[in-house]
């Protein structure tokens, strides 16, 4: 019974696809807030402030709440059938709207105190009080986001991958729309608090509209979800009881959040460049961690329930192949090339050659833990499928003190780098414990012999191509002198094809692979 995993790739490739769409409008949205912003105060106040409901949103949202509740919810829709299935679903939906109404009226009167518990940096400054500002504008986002997550784990375990994979295009065109809007002549936005002021009720705009996208693919697909009274039900009572070692799991990760901000507060200018350095490195995770993640929960859930062990195990190994296939690539050029990269995406108007420097370094570190942060998405869905969360949560507990450790112990020493490292050394050690953990739980991650043999293939097309890349790039000086913009994008496009031809050549994917994958996606 290992026929769905046919599906599973599909699945992969609609995630993937649409939250490719999502991170080149983003980095548009990000080079434009560069451009006009710069790493000033007030770019470093909105990246703050939007970065406190996205904090908490993983809390209530993807790192916990949705973690128990699509399992729960697969398995009533396979068991129960849809109707107890969407039952169950309106009661999470009405918690949980409650619950974020509640603590977004208190995260009005307490902003002051959350700004400082993020950056406070920032204290003493114009920074401060334009980031309090901000946040209270871009707060209830997480009353938004959150019941969208939601709603897109009902779509997820059912099959429907596409609205909630398109879902975060519509916050970035909102914001774009935003940026355009502030650069209107006479709006006065450049570099003044105004243009900070524009963008964070875009953020509200698109959080309504990212949730009215699910909420009517859900009716679409049969699955409609209906606003009700909030009640403690049975089933209600075993998501939270399975929910909160999850949201104290996302807590724990969330503070390594903290800890890098509040490193970075001290050192003017380092939340923009740690900001966009992360937007870079997030591309990769985001198309290929979230895609897997997003897809093999509910595979995984589905598969345990069935006692089908081969196929789960086939699941995982085709999740780990597909994810390192991407990801290792990306990490080699990152690593490679990492100034060309930002100063194509960022270096222009009030971002100069010193910011670009600046991200570049902070993308170097970042990126060394991007196969870290890839393969949790395929470990913790082995956990999270067999409703255990409270072992992911000891494992992030350790992983918080290592990046505590080394964020703030090397501070002093290597300035704002020691919150990325700190990020890059807790993934690893975090995927370490998960991965040491899971092998106990079950057979899913024993590898088979197809991603045994493909790993290594994999590897050395990447390396070849890191090679290709910086034989390039010393040659480019001499071919195209004074246009960098040209030679990173033949760089690029260097890469691409030499990763492509090597991993052909090398057995790393067949032609075979790739003929079946156009058919999948004709087929989806």
């Amino acid at each position: 019974m290992i026929a769905r995993p046919v599906r599973l790739v599909a699945g992969f490739a609609t995630v993937g696809a649409w939250t490719m769409a999502s991170r080149v409008l983003g980095f548009l949205r990000d080079i434009l807030i560069a451009a006009s912003l710069g790493a000033g105060p007030v770019a470093e106040a909105f990246f703050v402030a939007f970065t406190l409901p996205n904090m908490f949103r993983r809390l209530f949202a993807e790192g916990a709440f949705n973690t128990a509740f699509v399992p729960l919810f697969a398995k009533r829709l396979e068991g129960e059938g849809p109707e107890e299935a969407r039952a169950f679903a309106e009661a999470a939906f009405a918690g949980l709207a409650s619950l974020l109404v509640v603590f977004t009226l208190a995260a009005q009167i307490a902003m002051p105190a959350m700004v400082l518990l993020l950056a406070s940096g920032f204290a003493g400054d114009a920074r401060f009080a334009l980031t309090v500002e901000f946040g209270r504008i871009v707060f209830p986002y997480i009353v938004f986001i959150s019941l969208a997550a939601l709603v897109s784990g009902v779509l997820n375990a059912l099959g429907r991958f596409a609205a909630a994979a398109a879902a975060p295009v519509v916050l970035n065109l909102v914001l774009i729309a935003a940026l355009l809007l502030a650069g209107l002549p006479g709006v006065d936005a450049g570099g003044t608090p105004l243009a900070g002021t524009i963008l964070s009720w875009g953020v509200i705009l698109a959080g309504i509209g990212q949730l009215a996208l699910v909420w009517f693919a859900a009716s679409r697909a049969g699955m409609r979800i209906a606003l009700r009274r909030p009640r403690l039900t049975p089933g209600l009572r075993r998501l939270a009881v399975i929910a909160l070692p999850a949201a104290l799991a996302a807590g724990v990760m969330q503070i390594n959040l903290v800890v890098g901000r509040q490193v970075a507060s001290y050192f003017e200018g380092s939340v923009a460049w740690l900001w966009l350095a992360d937007r870079i490195y997030q591309l990769p995770l985001g198309v290929v961690g979230v895609a897997v993640g997003v897809v093999l929960l509910p595979e995984l859930a589905r598969r345990l329930r069935a006692d089908d062990a081969p196929g789960a195990q086939h699941a995982v190994s085709r999740a780990a192949e597909f994810a390192l296939f991407l990801t290792l690539p990306a990490t080699v050029a990152l690593v490679a090339i990492p100034a060309p990269i930002t100063a194509l995406l960022f270096e222009r108007g009030a971002f100069g050659p010193a910011d670009t420097a600046a991200t570049a370094a902070a993308l170097v570190i970042y990126t060394l833990g991007l196969p870290a942060f890839v393969l949790q998405k395929v470990v913790q869905p082995v956990y999270f499928a067999r409703e255990d969360t409270a072992t992911p949560l000891r494992f992030a507990i350790v992983a918080m003190a290592v990046n505590a450790v080394v964020a703030v112990g090397l501070a002093g020493v290597i300035g704002y780098l020691a919150a990325p490292l700190g990020t890059t050394l807790a993934a690893w050690a975090n995927l370490w414990l998960l991965w040491r953990g899971a092998r106990r739980v079950g057979a899913e991650l024993a590898p088979d012999a197809r991603f045994a043999r493909r790993l290594p293939r994999i590897g050395l097309a990447a390396l070849g191509m890191g090679a290709v890349l910086l034989a390039g790039a010393a040659a480019g000086e001499a071919v195209l002198p004074g246009l960098p913009a040209a030679l990173t994008v033949a760089l690029v496009c260097l890469g691409l094809g030499a990763y492509g031809g090597l991993a052909l050549a090398l057995g790393a994917v067949t032609r075979a692979d790739l003929r079946d994958a156009v058919r999948r996606k004709r087929r989806s």
